[in-house]
């Protein structure tokens, strides 16, 4: 007999099962819409920021340093979910566009640190203002106690990822 893993409490402390092979429907399930929906906010996220000529693989680091989210290629790198060589020649592009300038670091000279420039800091201005207008399009009919909870929800599905991750690098 296999032990059933309760991901779900119905209320009174009974275990709830959300799916079951059986019946099991991709176009229902919560990765599938959350992909749907993270995919159309992308769509039109990139097509208000492509006027300002930026791509999604631009915009992203060039908030990330706008906010002051990062620093150096290292951190840009985490926080895009980028390896390095990946970030250099995406940073590469970004430089060669005129957005940013790489300051070797005076206290530890393998240390780079990137800096927007004049014209990055104006195109990272923007976005801001185009994703809070994309997303907040795509919560339109949504009570300000339905946003709220709805975030409570997507964190803790979060949280549960973050959980399940650790608990496999604990047990690989």
């Amino acid at each position: 007999m296999t032990e059933k893993k309760a991901y779900g409490s119905g209320g009174r402390g009974e275990a709830v099962e959300f799916y079951r092979p059986e019946d099991y429907a991709p176009e229902e399930s919560m990765g599938y819409l959350m992909r749907m929906i993270l995919s159309e906010v992308k769509q039109q996220v990139e097509q208000e920021l492509e006027a300002c000529g930026l791509t999604h693989a631009q915009w992203v680091p060039l908030l990330k340093l706008y906010l002051g989210q990062a620093s150096t290629v290292a951190e840009v790198a985490r926080g895009c979910q980028l390896d390095a060589g990946a970030t250099t020649r995406l940073l590469d592009r970004m430089e060669a566009k005129g957005l940013l300038r790489r300051v070797r670091s005076e206290e530890d000279r393998r240390v780079v640190h990137i800096e927007l420039t004049e014209e990055g800091r104006r195109a990272a201005s923007r976005i801001p203002e185009v994703l809070s207008r994309v997303q907040n399009a795509h919560l339109a009919g949504f009570s300000a106690e339905e946003w709220n909870t709805l975030k409570s929800y997507l964190r803790r599905i979060l949280a549960n990822a973050q959980a399940l991750a650790a608990q496999g690098e604990k047990n690989p």
